[in-house]
């Protein structure tokens, strides 16, 4: 087995979507060979409901399958599909849009006023750009959760971990898609396919991922490891709102801090294909990309 470099570490960014929703973007509309066949994560935890009640109004979607991940609140959503449903805490809605939907998600807090969860772009191929669209709703009951003799307990969204599967099917990118926790001081292997692109982002608690086989100067984009470059076998410490993007290797190390760690650790296929890519639409060429646009214009987007 050969443990992952850390490849980067990045602090979460602070930006405005939807009608004026604030929330932290992890990554995404920049550079996107390294997170392939992942566009964007953003986390949008708030606890000040004038931050988060504006949502997300009705916006197009193309060529892309998004994946939404509440643990605090609730998101009604709706579609030109006539598609309508809440999701509540612990839920998970994978859709595909494929060759178009239009959609909405509005924002609600719980008891205290709190909104958390999650929001990633997964990539389609070229072969399935123009899809049906189609929606995946899983209940937080119908997710497994795997929990080892030291206490690390892990939720199986999508793909296989610890003889669990997740409930997501049938994605183009096959992904793996864990939320993971770890108990203070516990030092974790896990296994991530060689073949896939992989990222941890954390946000709760604190800890170190091992990186053992780490080139020099690791970059540390806006968030430094520890305050230094990590050289080989260093551990690269990170803490709230830090994304972990690995190098090639097949298992990560982790070690929780003394408040333990929680983070999502996701891994895909890489497509390897060109993207064109503008707001919510993504597809190949730039000439795909402006003929999805026209088609927004003239009223033409919804393809039945």
């Amino acid at each position: 087995m050969s443990i992952r470099a850390v490849k980067s570490i990045v602090q979460s960014q602070p930006t405005l979507e939807g009608a004026g929703v604030k929330l932290r973007r992890a990554f995404g509309f920049g550079k996107t060979d390294d997170f392939d066949p992942f566009l964007l994560l953003d986390d949008f935890r708030n606890e000040h409901p004038e931050d988060y009640l504006p949502g997300f109004p009705w916006h197009p979607h193309r060529g892309i399958e998004t994946i939404t991940y509440v643990l605090s609140g609730s998101v009604q959503h709706g579609d030109s599909l006539g598609n309508r449903g809440t999701m509540t805490a612990g839920d998970v809605q994978w859709m595909t849009a494929g060759r178009g939907i239009l959609h909405q998600e509005m924002p609600k807090g719980d008891a205290r006023g709190r909104m958390h969860g999650f929001q990633l772009w997964a990539n389609l191929p070229r072969a399935l750009k123009m899809t049906d669209p189609r929606y995946q709703d899983i209940h937080s009951q119908d997710i497994p959760e795997v929990v080892d003799d030291d206490g690390t307990r892990v939720r199986v969204v999508a793909g296989a971990f610890w003889g669990k599967t997740g409930p997501v099917e049938g994605v183009a990118a096959d992904p793996r898609y864990l939320d993971v926790s770890i108990p203070p001081g516990v030092r974790k292997r896990i296994p991530v396919e060689a073949s896939r692109h992989a990222f941890a982002y954390v946000f709760a608690g604190g800890g170190s991922f091992r990186d053992a086989s780490a080139p020099r100067g690791v970059r540390t984009d806006r968030v430094s490891a520890g305050g230094r470059d990590a050289g080989s076998e260093s551990p690269v410490e990170t803490g709230n709102r830090s994304l972990v993007l690995f190098d090639s290797g097949d298992e990560i190390t982790v070690q929780a801090g003394d408040a333990g760690i929680r983070f999502l650790l996701v891994s895909g296929r890489p497509l390897e294909e060109p993207v064109a890519w503008q707001g919510p639409i993504v597809m190949n060429t730039p000439e795909e990309l402006q003929r999805a646009y026209a088609e927004l214009r003239a009223g033409t987007f919804i393809q039945r």
